[in-house]
Formats: structure tokens, C-alpha cells, sequence
């Protein structure tokens, strides 16, 4: 991460959900949601989490969010473990981490203002005076690209990307120094979700602001990632620079995920990879590689031995086709760079 100290920093990131039966059946099933992740951010980078549904990706931003208890492991926030925190720390750390949801209109209560809704934060946790609140309020409103007139409207008489934009000034509004992105432009038209990815990039250049970008569209993801992290059935298996990963995928998963991405040119030659099957039953992964049923590539021992998440090449892999020397010299072939729309002005 190019020597830069890590703000939030995750290890063994544990999260089991029991399913099925009465609460104290000994026979429930377990659902490894989130199955030993570990990453780090540092302070101003993006990592994009990217994944199928239901790998596991969502939640991991709800366990950093402090919305969902881990099973075990550590999050650790400026050299704090956060599952640890007593009431006035996780009250602190709140205020350092903020959100910014898929859907902006669920997430703006339609019954306020739009300047008491981004108010809110700042009223709850500063106790700020009026004046104050409605200068933070123009303030904000500059920042995320809007009229300071829209403090006096309602979220129904603002399109979809503006929402978002006041869903934004909203998570800024205590200086956070962490903001999760989950889904944040999927509900948007493609060039407003330029404008909004825009937006968050010249924000965390001004502001020095860190995000957990969690998506499915890989082309905004390797528009605003520093390093991208790939989740399979719960687990990271490929972490690393975002235009060394999306270029040049190494795991069989990331190689078909990215494959499936839209060129940047029509005429652009890409690799086609289909996987085989669906994804498994999380309730009942396949022993070894949970990708090996689908994997193009699998090995013999995949099907008996969890590969583990080691450096290859610079960057983490789990995959047994770079275990020993000969798999640090196995390199995936080039993939074209997903097209993200031409940038708009914010």
C-alpha cells in the first residue's frame, strides 16, 4: 500500500449467521457470511470489494460500520480494535465512519428538509446552534455540487444522482475520515454515475477522506479503487493494485469476473471465461476451494485443500496455481480495462 499507514486496518474478519431450527438447536446450519477477511485502507485511498451476490461483500461494510457484531477477528481504526470499544469510543468511532447507501431516496427521510436532513448529524452529535448548522449546511451543499437553495426542498423534488449527492453532504457532515460506499451509483443512469464517481474522487482529494467502495460494477470500481479486493463465498481471493487487477487478473474468479466486463472500445479484443455451474450453497460450501466445482483450471488437491491468501507477484492470492516457484511465474493473460462512462461535470 505503498508504505502509507493503514486508518482502518481488518484481520480474520469473522461473520456467522445460524439458520434454521430453535435458537439453542445444536443442528442449526451456519451461514459463513464472512469467513476470515483481512485488508487494510490507508488514510485518502479507495478499496473497491467487489463480488457476486452474495460473497459476502455487504456484510463486510456492515461489520465496519459497527451495524452487525463479528463472530471474531479485529477491526482495528487508528490503531483501535473497534469490536472492543466501550460506549463513549464506538460513540467516536460513529462519528469517523459514515455511510453512503445504494438506494437515495430509502436513505433521506422524504418528511424533512433537505438542510435539516444533513443538519441531522451535526444537531445529534455536535449540539451545534442554528446559525452554525446552516452555515455546515451551505458548506456541505457546495462541496457535494448543489444550489445552497436546496436546504429549503424536500429529497422528492431532486433527481436521483442529486439525492445522491445530498446523501453525501449528509456523510460528510462530521468530517468522517472513513466513508463506506455500499452500491453507491448502482441505482443511477450511466452518466450520472460518472458524475457522481467523479464527485467522490475530487472529494477525497480535497478532503483526504478514505472509502470501502462495495460493488458489483467492476468499471466504477476501477475508476475509483486504489486496490481491489475480490470476495468468493466469504472469502478475499485476490487483493491488490486496482490497475494491476483489473488488467491483469490472475485468480480464475477475477479473470471471469473482469472478462465479463464491457470493453473499453467495441472493437477492443477480450477473453471470454463462463463459469460452469452456479455458486454454491453458502449453507453448504464444497470442501477445499469453494470456487474449484466452477474453476476452469482446478487442480486435484483443490477439491480436498483450501488454498491460502499469500503474496504472489505483488499482490494476494489464494489459488494453488501460484503455490511454489512455479506459480510465481504463472501470469494471467492481459484483459482490456473496463469502460467507465466519459467523465461529466460535477
Amino acid at each position: 500500500m505503498n508504505g502509507t499507514p493503514a486508518l482502518l486496518e481488518v484481520e480474520s474478519l469473522v461473520k456467522h449467521f445460524a439458520v434454521g431450527g430453535f435458537a439453542f438447536d445444536r443442528g442449526r446450519l451456519l451461514l459463513r457470511a464472512v469467513d476470515g477477511v483481512s485488508f487494510a485502507i490507508p488514510a485518502g485511498r479507495t478499496l473497491g470489494l467487489v463480488g457476486e451476490s452474495g460473497c459476502g461483500k455487504t456484510t463486510t461494510g456492515r461489520l465496519i460500520l459497527r451495524l452487525e457484531q463479528p463472530t471474531s477477528g479485529m477491526i482495528g481504526f487508528l490503531g483501535r480494535d473497534v469490536t472492543r470499544l466501550d460506549r463513549e469510543g464506538l460513540r467516536e468511532y460513529r462519528r469517523s465512519v459514515q455511510a453512503v447507501f445504494q438506494d437515495p431516496y430509502a436513505s433521506l427521510d422524504p418528511r424533512m428538509r433537505v438542510g435539516a436532513i444533513i443538519a441531522e448529524p451535526l444537531v445529534v452529535n455536535d449540539r451545534v446552534g442554528s446559525a452554525d448548522a446552516r452555515a455546515r449546511v451551505a458548506e456541505l451543499l457546495d462541496l457535494a455540487g448543489l444550489p445552497r437553495r436546496a436546504a429549503e426542498l424536500y429529497p422528492h423534488e431532486f433527481s436521483g444522482g442529486q439525492r445522491q449527492r445530498i446523501a453525501i453532504a449528509r456523510a460528510l457532515s462530521l468530517s468522517p475520515k472513513l466513508v463506506v460506499l455500499d452500491e453507491p451509483v448502482s441505482a443511477l443512469d450511466v452518466s450520472i454515475r460518472a458524475q457522481i464517481l467523479n464527485l467522490l474522487v475530487e472529494l477525497q482529494d480535497r478532503l483526504g477522506v478514505s472509502y470501502l467502495f462495495v460493488a458489483h460494477d467492476l468499471a466504477a470500481v476501477a475508476h475509483l479503487s486504489h486496490e481491489i479486493a475480490v470476495m468468493y463465498l466469504g472469502k478475499i481471493v485476490e487483493i491488490g493494485d486496482a490497475e494491476a487487477v483489473s488488467l491483469r487478473p490472475r485468480h480464475p474468479y477475477t479473470q471471469a469476473l473482469f472478462s465479463a466486463a464491457l470493453p473499453a472500445h467495441p472493437d477492443d479484443a477480450r477473453e471470454d471465461i463462463v463459469l460452469a455451474g452456479e455458486v454454491p450453497n453458502p449453507l453448504r460450501p464444497p470442501s477445499g476451494c469453494a470456487f474449484h466445482p466452477r474453476c476452469p483450471q482446478a487442480l486435484p488437491r483443490c477439491s480436498h485443500e483450501a488454498p491460502a491468501l499469500r503474496a504472489r507477484g505483488g499482490r494476494m492470492l489464494s489459488c494453488h496455481l501460484y503455490d511454489g516457484a512455479e506459480g510465481d511465474d504463472h501470469e494471467a493473460p492481459a484483459l482490456r480495462q473496463p469502460s467507465v462512462p466519459a467523465p461529466h461535470p460535477s
